[in-house]
């Protein structure tokens, strides 16, 4: 029952994503790409302050990249650089709230390793 329910947010996020765009004036971009399956997602950010201003998102992807991307960007809007660079694969994991299969992890923390790159 409550893997359906996260089933169904995820399925949302990806039909409807928040975040999905350019910014047009941004600070930090990095663009990531999933060589084993061809997932690729672009990060916008606007950090000033130390802390994420606003965020956007592009690219294309399965469900599970796209989803972790939009749920990835409402969670570190308004978050300080420092906090954002805490975040592990645990806590995008626990954002999805379904289980990951190994090989599905690279989709789930792709938008996490460019917003990483991003901030570097």
């Amino acid at each position: 029952m409550i893997d359906d329910m996260y089933q169904e947010i995820i399925l949302e996020h990806y039909k409807q994503p928040s975040n999905f765009g350019k910014l047009e004036k941004y600070s930090n971009y990095f663009r990531e790409v999933n060589p084993t399956c061809g997932d690729g997602v672009e990060v916008f950010l606007m950090v000033k302050d130390g802390k994420i201003e606003d965020v956007k998102f592009s690219g294309q992807g399965c469900v599970v990249s796209m989803a972790a991307s939009s749920m990835l960007t409402e969670n570190i809007k308004g978050k300080t650089v420092e906090e954002i660079k805490k975040l592990g694969k645990d806590d995008v994991f626990k954002m999805l709230g379904i289980p990951i299969s190994h090989a599905r992890e690279k989709c789930a923390l792709l938008s996490l390793k460019a917003v990483n790159n991003a901030l570097k």
